[in-house]
Order: structure tokens, then sequence, then C-alpha cells
């Protein structure tokens, strides 16, 4: 299944950004998260089926200094990298493997901030919601945050031709455990590049230090 999702992103991301439907030119919602955190600006953060997002720009832009991106798609961290060189002169840490069965993201050193932007939604198997949420447990260090943004219940049922499980917050305070406490929550409806309404659901978690 891997490889054709791999083909199915790799297509995907052929056409220009602003013709695919989960683009946002300003991500300041998720933006909004991660700045509560207030982690110091040397905090290793990985956005996980990160695509081509503005989200490394904006990151950059506010002198985050050690960002590591991964996605599926060969193809798109290839474009973002290259516009994140072009534009911040910035050598971007590029990770592709796949969430639910990763032979790279497992090998990371602890991360302090998770970010993944409609990415969860995709997994409808229960394998491999369950291997997404270990890696997230494995990986995220002690006091470091998860900050998931993903379709609402009321959300869209489909998103790039695929199939997706709609979250609210206690869905993904279940999955993630005691170990982890929610910090904040809110929705946001999306406005996608073709002018169509997109609920989401925006929370970020904080790992405690003890079990």
């Amino acid at each position: 299944m891997s490889s054709e999702l791999k083909l199915h992103w790799n297509t995907a991301y052929n056409k220009a950004d602003n013709q695919l439907g989960w683009f946002e030119e300003n991500p300041e919602q998720t933006m909004k998260l991660v700045l509560k955190t207030q982690l110091p600006k040397d905090a290793r953060i990985l956005n996980v089926g990160a695509g081509t997002t503005t989200l490394i720009d904006a990151l950059l832009d506010v002198d985050y200094t050690n960002l590591i991106v991964n996605d599926l798609s060969n193809q798109a961290l290839e474009k973002l990298q290259t516009r994140i060189k072009n534009s911040h002169n910035y050598n971007l840490n590029c990770v592709v493997d796949d969430l639910t069965n990763p032979k790279k993201l497992n090998q990371l050193e602890p991360i302090d901030l998770w970010i993944d932007r409609a990415v969860l939604h995709f997994f409808l198997a229960e394998k491999d919601q369950q291997a997404y949420f270990n890696l997230i447990k494995q990986i995220v260090a002690k006091n470091g945050f998860v900050l998931i943004a993903v379709f609402a219940t009321n959300g869209a049922e489909k998103c790039c031709g695929l199939d997706l499980k709609r979250y609210n917050t206690s869905m993904l305070q279940d999955e993630l455990g005691s170990d982890f406490e929610l910090i904040s929550s809110f929705n946001h409806t999306f406005i996608n590049p073709f002018g169509g309404e997109r609920p989401y659901i925006y929370t970020l978690f904080k790992r405690l230090t003890c079990n």
C-alpha cells in the first residue's frame, strides 16, 4: 500500500501549490499553537506529512533553527527543500518515510515538537493509526509537545480522492493516553483555495515527565 500511496501523493504534488485543496498561504492557526509552547529557538521540530507547506517559512521567519520535515512524497519534499533554500538559504532536513511503517523516523533523536496538519485523518486502518501514535510516543521527548490539526467530526469525508477518519479532542486524547496533557484546542474552518469550507480541530498536547 505504501508504494501506491507514494505514487498517489507524488502525482498530487505535480500540481501548483495553490491548486492543492489543503494548501494554506498563511499557517497562522498552527503558528498560534507553536508559539504557545514557548520552546527555545533551537528546539527540534518535526513537521510530519509536510508536503510543500508554508509552515516552514513561518517557523524560519521567527528564527526557529532546527527543523525536520517528513512526507511520503519525495517530490513534495524536493519542491519544499528547493523553495526554502532559495527563500531562506536554509538546508532543510528532509525525511522521506511512511508514518505507518517508519524506517527512518523511528531512528530520530527525541523531538521537542511534533506537528501534523492534515495527515492523521488519512489513516483508516486501526493498525496504521496505532503505528502513528506509537511513533509519537517513541520519539517525542518528555516535556515535548504534540500539535495535531485534522478534520473535525463535522469535516469533509474525503480529501484528494481518499476517505478520511474525522476526530474530536477527546478521541485524540484517548489515543495519546495519560502521558499527554491537553494544553489547548479549538475549532477552525479552513477555506481552501477553491472556496470550500473545511472544519478542522486544532490541538496541542504536552508530554508529562512521569509515566
